[in-house]
């Protein structure tokens, strides 16, 4: 998979080819991301541990948030409108690492816990309760 930087976006409510949103801080693969409906994070790829952020309702390239505790690729990640985490992947060899960023807060990623081995191309989910 090639190393890109690119954003794109796609109108959900009608059919469409996706659209140029903007360019991410550096060149990526393998990456996993949140949002709180306001802010959209892009975290990790490779073994990469820079997290990026942008604006959902305006068009533009995304600027630092910070950095997960570990660079990895593969990774799932997860979150519940408040906060973002990400799971296990590769890296500098299969990490069992699970981090966790609020994402209304720009900040360095803490220490969730961490997964019983460690993997690479994790799949996550969440449900609402509401």
């Amino acid at each position: 998979m090639p190393h890109v930087n690119i954003i794109e976006y796609v109108t959900i409510a009608s059919l469409g080819n996706a659209t140029d949103f903007g360019d991410m801080t550096i060149t990526k693969t393998y990456r996993g991301g949140v949002t709180d409906d306001t802010k959209g994070l892009i975290g990790g790829g490779a073994t990469d541990d820079t997290i990026d952020y942008f604006n959902i309702a305006s068009l533009g390239n995304a600027s630092d948030f910070g950095n997960l505790t570990t660079g990895r690729n593969g990774k799932s990640s997860v979150d519940n409108h408040t906060r973002g985490v990400w799971g296990p992947g590769g890296g500098a060899g299969d990490n069992n690492t699970i981090d966790y960023v609020t994402i209304a807060s720009l900040g360095d990623a803490t220490d969730f816990g961490n997964a019983t081995t460690g993997n690479t191309q994790t799949m996550a989910s969440s449900g609402d309760a509401s």
